[in-house]
Order: C-alpha cells, then structure tokens, then sequence
C-alpha cells in the first residue's frame, strides 16, 4: 500500500519530531479552569521544553498565543445535540480557533454523523480550503487514520482511540494502532490518549509516532495529587 504524503510546512513540522506537545485544557469544574491560568500552564510547558500546546476554545487560544512563542493545537469544543462529533464540529468553529491565532486545526474526522451531513473526508478538505491552516485529524482507529490522510489532513491524530463506538477501549494508550497507521501513512502521526508516564510517550514513540501529547498528567494537579494519595493509600 502507498503512503499519503504531508503539505505540511517543513519548518513547522521539523519542530514537532519526536516532541511533547502539552494538552492546556480544563472543563468549567476544573479548579484552574480559565484563560489566565491555561496560558501560565503554556508558558511553564514550553519552559520545560514543550514543542507546542494544544488547546480548546477562542479565548485560551488567544491569551495562550500571547503567552508562548510555540505553535498552538486549537481545537473547539462543542456540544451539539443530535451528535457525538464534539471537537471542531463545524467549519465556523473552525474560522472562530483559527481568527484566535492557532497555528493548526484540529478536527474529529471520525465516521461518526457530524453536523452539516459531509463526510470526515470531505469536512477535511473544507477548512483545508477555507481557513488555509494545517488540519490535525483526530480519528478513533486505522480506517479513520488512512481516510483522513487521504483526504489531505497535514497530521493524523490517535485522540479519539477508545472513545468512540467503533474503536477499542483501551487503558493504556492504543500502541497497536500507533504503529498500524505509522506503516502506512507518511504524514506526521501524533500520539494522543492515556499517555501518563514518559516511558508510554517513549513507547509511543519507538511505535512510529512523530510526537506525543499529554494532558491530564501534566496540566491537572488534581488528577496528579490522586494518584500518589491513591497509591499510598494502598500501602496503610
């Protein structure tokens, strides 16, 4: 099988390889919910040598770009009723992320039904045109990953793995559909999803990814103050 090719921008995509790229986001109950605390988590991850952010909404993704010299991820999260597509769901989402400053656009390109009735394949090629910034497929499993590079994505994304009706539950991250669509695409592959120790962002990475990102792991002190609570709470 031929692998798809990127239109991604050289200089861009030279600053991704083998990098972390750190996931600022916080619901509306998170305790640092907020722009002005997603654009200090940015800035301390780029001093620790992030690559890029990764970020949710119009107003974090301008007070993040005015924090970080670092390219942003935007994405936009949406709840539409009637549909499961939640991230990036429709082409003014995309316009409202791309008008913030994000450097690239990040959409769910999975099979599900997405608002306006087109296809992942054909949502894909509309911001591709429309808003001229590269386009991250997020995709739940391999089919989704090749439909989506085919259709001309810049980089294909394994956020969606485990959260979808048609892809594998998985605790750890989905490595087996890591290296799968690292064999057959020539587009950068990010590894996203349940990656919570450097040893699983190395393994992800000798899998074929191109990068990494982490989330929770690094952006939510909570989550990260209930694991050691846990853990010696196992120990009493």
């Amino acid at each position: 099988m031929s692998k798809a090719s990127s239109t991604l921008s050289p200089t861009l995509l030279s600053n991704f390889k083998i990098g972390l790229i750190v996931s600022c986001q916080a619901e509306p109950n998170d305790p640092l919910y907020g722009s002005i605390y997603m654009a200090a988590m940015a800035r301390a991850a780029e001093t620790g040598g992030a690559v890029a952010i990764r970020a949710n909404g119009p107003e974090d993704i301008a007070a993040i770009k005015n924090a970080v010299s670092i390219p942003v991820i935007g994405i936009y999260k949406d709840d539409i009723p009637g549909y499961n597509v939640r991230i990036t769901p429709t082409l003014e989402h995309a316009k409202r992320i791309a008008e913030a400053g994000a450097d690239l656009i990040a959409i769910d390109a999975t099979a599900r039904p997405r608002p306006g009735s087109e296809s992942a394949s054909e949502f894909i090629k509309q911001v591709s045109k429309t808003i001229g910034r590269p386009v991250v497929a997020d995709i739940s499993n391999l089919c989704e990953g090749l439909a989506a590079a085919k259709a001309g994505a810049d980089v294909v994304a394994t956020t969606l793995s485990g959260y979808t009706y048609n892809s594998q539950i998985h605790e750890e991250p989905d490595y087996n559909l890591i290296r799968d669509l690292a064999s057959v695409v020539e587009i950068p592959l990010i590894a996203e999803g349940r990656i919570a120790t450097p040893a699983q962002a190395e393994r992800a990475i000798t899998q074929g990814a191109y990068a990494v990102v982490v989330g929770g792991a690094i952006t939510r002190p909570q989550w990260i103050t209930r694991r050691f609570v846990d853990h010696l709470g196992r120990i009493m």
